[in-house]
């Protein structure tokens, strides 16, 4: 679309504003005390910031929705303030669910109203923005067919969150002979992650999966990382250039890890957990011993199939969990449980969930809340699409002494199809399945299916079922549509299609849909095990 293209005043003003702050956060760089100290402070004031923040936020800001739910909810500032005093941050915001004040994610993305009682209140996550925080760098979640969801952060939060960050990778010994590189896609994500690395130290390498150049994608993909390469050269903190690496051929990356294991240092890689699998599976092809790398894997679930491809290639792998809305949510244990078992940033974010309820929530849904002032959202338990068991848990890891003593685990998504690090809610995939393909090849909706699936290493494989009676069909046109269709949208979405086509996730497989115990024929069906 060629208004997606556009570069628009507020594109010029959010990138004015990135380049007049960028010089003041390069110049004050973290050390682990004050990462320490930042956590410290944010853990023992918890509670009266959380009032604070609300009170701020929410309570005088006439527009937010969330005053209107705690009117409805009769729910004043200092009713409020009493129960966090006296119960704490988790179970105020137990009672506030119960009393209706919390947002699915079909209500946070605006796709449905908020129905509480007899009243009736429409979401615009814009409405939602914090007021407190400076829009300096642009992203956009994946996964929306309508516009999407822009999401602008303040490097203030950025600041913030690289503390917690910090300590982490400290509790993985972490030091000044580690190198980071990030292989991710171009965007304002991966610039958050770069700046991240940059609040208490230098980024080596920084790899993309798509090009930026790609004429398909929006202008601010590609002026972004210039301006972030440009400001930072001037402040003495320079990057490294993007460098293009597709995730069919990781063999670059898998080469510069073994020549910084070679020299003495660790490499380090943030990158989507499917994406781990290919590098090390490359690896062990090409005979790359990657002994003592690490690799911090995120976007995915990350099962037991997908560490083991990892373990074999020798590096360590660590997960992360975290949305694009909320920043970190929770750093993989280092005593884990299971594999993606995470210990929540609980001077970030607060993460309760429903349990037995009538409110039409799954009860191991998790229900997020945005600690942090400067926090892109104002977020007061909003259900982010995904599902975990929730614990209190004594492991004895570094990260637990931080004061994260909450653990998930076992996290899968009910509303996003997730493969190659990019998310698709169900939504969207069910108007292509309904409309796209019958209109193009024939047949009904239940002709069509996608199955998720793992293949025997851990790789994530989508079949793409189309029921044999619909006579014969060109497989590789089959593809392209749904492919066409799935990247048809926003920039974001178009970043998701060219992951997608270029790890040749989607396989057109010709049998009958998969069918429930209840009967049922499900849009996407999730098959344990490999295909």
């Amino acid at each position: 679309m060629i208004s997606d293209r556009r570069v628009t005043l507020g594109d010029l003003s959010t990138a004015a504003r990135f380049v007049g702050a960028l010089p003041g956060f390069l110049r004050s760089p973290l050390d682990p005390a004050t990462a320490r100290r930042t956590v410290a402070g944010r853990l023992e004031w918890r509670e009266s910031d959380f009032i604070d923040h609300l009170k701020l936020a929410v309570y005088e800001a006439p527009a937010n929705p969330y005053r209107e739910l705690l009117r409805w909810a009769g729910c004043e500032h200092g009713d409020l303030a009493r129960l966090a005093r006296a119960d704490g941050v988790e179970s105020t915001l137990r009672t506030l669910c119960r009393a209706g004040v919390y947002l699915t994610v079909g209500e946070f993305k605006g796709r449905q109203p908020v129905v509480r009682g007899g009243s009736t209140l429409h979401v615009d996550p814009v409405r939602l923005r914090n007021p407190r925080a400076r829009p300096q760098i642009q992203a956009r979640s994946g996964g929306s067919r309508s516009a999407g969801t822009p999401v602008v952060f303040d490097l203030d939060f950025v600041r913030g969150c690289a503390a917690d960050t910090l300590l982490f990778l400290e509790a993985r010994g972490a030091g000044p002979r580690w190198r980071h590189g990030d292989w991710e896609v171009p965007g304002g994500a991966s610039i958050f992650r770069l700046l991240k690395f940059a609040a208490f130290g230098r980024v080596a390498r920084w790899f993309t999966q798509v090009d930026a150049a790609d004429p398909g994608l929006h202008p601010r993909y590609r002026w972004s990382g210039r301006l972030l390469r440009a400001t930072g050269a001037l402040c003495g903190a320079p990057f490294p250039p993007p460098e293009h690496v597709p995730v069919e051929d990781p063999r670059p990356i898998a080469r510069w890890m073994r020549e910084v294991l070679d020299g003495g240092e660790i490499p380090h890689i943030y990158t989507f957990a499917s994406s781990a699998v290919r590098l090390c599976q490359g690896a062990l092809a090409d005979g790359i011993d990657l002994a003592g790398a690490q690799i911090t894997l995120i976007g995915e679930p990350v099962t037991s199939p997908r560490l083991q491809i990892v373990r074999r290639a020798g590096a360590i792998g660590v997960t992360r969990y975290a949305t694009t809305e909320t920043g970190p949510i929770a750093y993989g244990c280092l005593a884990p449980a299971a594999p993606d078992d995470v210990h929540v940033v609980r001077d970030l974010q607060a993460v309760i969930q429903p349990g037995a309820n009538d409110l039409g929530l799954d009860e191991r849904s998790l229900l997020i809340t945005s600690l942090h002032p400067a926090a892109p959202f104002v977020l007061v338990n909003v259900a982010m699409g995904d599902v975990a068991t929730l614990a209190e848990r004594a492991c004895g890891c570094p990260l637990a002494r931080l004061g994260w003593a909450t653990h998930l685990e076992g996290i899968r998504s009910y509303e996003k199809l997730t493969a190659g690090g990019m998310n698709f809610l169900d939504v969207d995939v069910v108007r292509i399945l309904e409309e796209v393909l019958p209109t193009r090849f024939g047949g009904a909706p239940t002709d069509y299916q996608l199955v998720e699936t793992a293949d025997a290493d851990g790789r994530p494989r989508l079949g793409l079922v189309v029921h044999p009676r619909l006579g014969p069909l060109d497989a590789d046109e089959i593809a392209r549509t749904f492919l066409a269709a799935i990247g048809a949208g926003t920039s974001a979405e178009r970043v998701g299609g060219l992951v997608w086509q270029a790890g040749r996730l989607v396989r057109v497989e010709r049998r009958v849909p998969l069918t429930t115990q209840a009967g049922k024929i499900l849009h996407l069906h999730a098959q344990a095990g490999p295909a």
